[in-house]
């Protein structure tokens, strides 16, 4: 396989994945202290709920903000939202996305030779070190893993997008969707 070449349908050890050009995926990453090692574990070790439902229990804690929440910084929500921008029309289409104080949601649909892991890499590689530089310290920034979850249809996205949009409004950050600075809700939510 080349360093380019989209995996198609593949495991990372837990969850099929799809990477192929021209999907749409919603994806989550977030920092390397979001999520106490606790919540992890007992989440882990949890038989009766499924990976989805996981997920889930695993949003509504990100959203209670544990961790040191260095996203809430403004210049360093900036460096990220600038780095999702950067390549949008070029290496992806950036459908939606928002920057939480602790986690990051995106749907992007990915192009011709640029794979997802890629993709991933890039962003957090880019904007670890330079979060990392402008709070003068070293150290892991972003959880090495990230969620990716293909939108399957329509309706699918449409609820990505709105989760995505009223993630600040539900952690209680703001009222509107559009009053949250580092969403693409600022760009095209209605704010009435």
């Amino acid at each position: 396989m080349t360093e380019n070449q989209h995996k198609g349908w593949h495991s990372r050890g837990y969850l099929p994945h799809i990477d192929d050009p021209e999907k749409t995926q919603y994806i989550t990453f977030r920092l390397a202290d979001s999520l106490p090692q606790q919540v992890l574990q007992r989440l882990d070790e949890d038989q009766e709920i499924s990976k989805l439902e996981k997920q889930g229990k695993l949003e509504e804690y990100l959203d209670n903000g544990y961790g040191e929440c260095l996203l809430k910084i403004q210049e360093i929500a900036s460096i990220v939202q600038e780095t999702l921008l950067k390549f949008d029309g070029e290496r992806y289409n950036l459908i939606s996305w928002v920057i939480m104080p602790n986690h990051v949601h995106v749907i992007i649909e990915q192009y011709y030779g640029d794979p997802l892991d890629k993709i991933m890499h890039s962003w957090k590689s880019y904007t670890s070190t330079m979060a990392n530089r402008k709070l003068n310290r070293k150290g892991r920034f972003w959880q090495p893993d990230y969620f990716d979850r293909y939108i399957r249809n329509p309706r699918m996205l449409e609820e990505k997008i709105d989760y995505i949009d009223y993630n600040p409004v539900a952690a209680g950050l703001v009222e509107k969707p559009a009053d949250w600075t580092f969403s693409s809700a600022r760009y095209y939510v209605d704010t009435e």
